[in-house]
Order: C-alpha cells, then sequence, then structure tokens
C-alpha cells in the first residue's frame, strides 16, 4: 500500500509542486491539500494520513499551532515541517509542537521524497544546516534526569538522535536491527511522556 501523504500549504505553486512530485512517486498517495491549519485540523482527522508536510507561514493558525494540534489528535501521523525559514526559534518551536522532520523549501524534489520516506520509517529528517543548529543547541552529553530511568542502551540511542543520527543510522552504529532501535524509541517516548524523537531529545538534554 502506497504512504498516505497530505499537504497544508497555503502557496497554491508549491501546493501544486509538493503534490506533482507525490503523484509521480508510486509509493506515495497524495491523501488531499488543506490551505488553512484551521481546515486541516477539520478535514485530516476524518481519514488520517500517514505523513503531512506542513507549511509553518499559514494565514489564520500558524503551521506550528497546527502540527501541536494534529499531533494530539493524531498521533500515529508524522508531520514534515516545510518552510522558507532557517533560524533556531522557529526550528525548536517546530520540533517541541511534534514535528518529527524538518526541511527548507529549496529541498530538492529528491530530498523531499527521502524525507517522507525516512519520516515515515521512523527517522527525523531535517536538512543539513537545520541539524548542526540543531546539534550546536545541545550544551553538554546526555545525563539522565532523576526522574526518568532509562537503559544504558536507551541513553546511548537517545544521545545518537541528539547528533543528528536517524533510526536506520543508529542501528548501523550500534550493531542493532532497525526494529530493535524501533522497540528502544517507543519506551523512551513513554518514559518521558513525548510523541516524537525531537521531543525526547529536546526534553531530555534541557
Amino acid at each position: 500500500m502506497p504512504i498516505t501523504v497530505a499537504i497544508v500549504e497555503d502557496n497554491e505553486e508549491s501546493c501544486a509542486m509538493l503534490a506533482r512530485v507525490i503523484a509521480r512517486e508510486p509509493k506515495l498517495k497524495c491523501a488531499g491539500t488543506c490551505a488553512t491549519g484551521e481546515n486541516a485540523l477539520e478535514v485530516l482527522p476524518k481519514n488520517p494520513p500517514q505523513v503531512v508536510i506542513m507549511d509553518i507561514q499559514l494565514p489564520g493558525m500558524s503551521g506550528i499551532q497546527c502540527t501541536s494540534r494534529l499531533r494530539q489528535l493524531l498521533p500515529e501521523t508524522q508531520v514534515l515541517v516545510y518552510t522558507v525559514h532557517g533560524d533556531d526559534e522557529l526550528v525548536f518551536k517546530a520540533l517541541k509542537a511534534g514535528a518529527s522532520g524538518y526541511l527548507l523549501k529549496r529541498s530538492t524534489k529528491a530530498e523531499i521524497l527521502e524525507a517522507i520516506f525516512d519520516v515515515h520509517q521512523g527517522g527525523a529528517p531535517m536538512s543539513g544546516e537545520i541539524a548542526r543548529k540543531v546539534v550546536q543547541s545541545f550544551s553538554g552529553p546526555v545525563a539522565p534526569k532523576e526522574t526518568v530511568r532509562l537503559t544504558p542502551r536507551q541513553e546511548e540511542i537517545l544521545g545518537l538522535l541528539a547528533r543528528g543520527f536517524v533510526a536506520k543510522e543508529i542501528a548501523d552504529q550500534l550493531g542493532i536491527s532497525f526494529e530493535t532501535v524501533h522497540f528502544h524509541l517507543k519506551d523512551i517516548y513513554a518514559k518521558l511522556h513525548v510523541r516524537s524523537k525531537m521531543e525526547a531529545v529536546l526534553k531530555y538534554l534541557k
């Protein structure tokens, strides 16, 4: 079955381009487009997509606000933020709101497709410059908080996430299967009470 992808974008040209990229990939299916966050919250829960490409600068409700609400309504849906902006404040707001990945609008079509597949498989795709900003923002090594008990392996995985590794790379780095990494991530989410990898990293390291 193809991966269902919805687009929340008010710019008609950008929306049409994304829809074409998705339509031309046999493993993907466009589940619909929305021009506002309000419309997305009304339409998408009726037929939940697996991935949402979300613009930040939307009229009315912002893409960050919409991401937060959407993640509460559809915890299994992965949100891929798509924007022209690359400053730290918007990056962190989007990640804290529950976005699982981040791409700049100048990303190539190949990079967009790769990000969709990656986020669907449990990765946390970001452009290189955004990943560097996120990693640079962490001031020290992973240190477990007293109220959260992670296993040594889980701390290892969270540390690699903080350095910008995605699930498949973590599996290769630690010599374990992707399924094992995914199992540990689910347990980490439960312990930290978060919904995404970047939420886990931000909560654990702050």
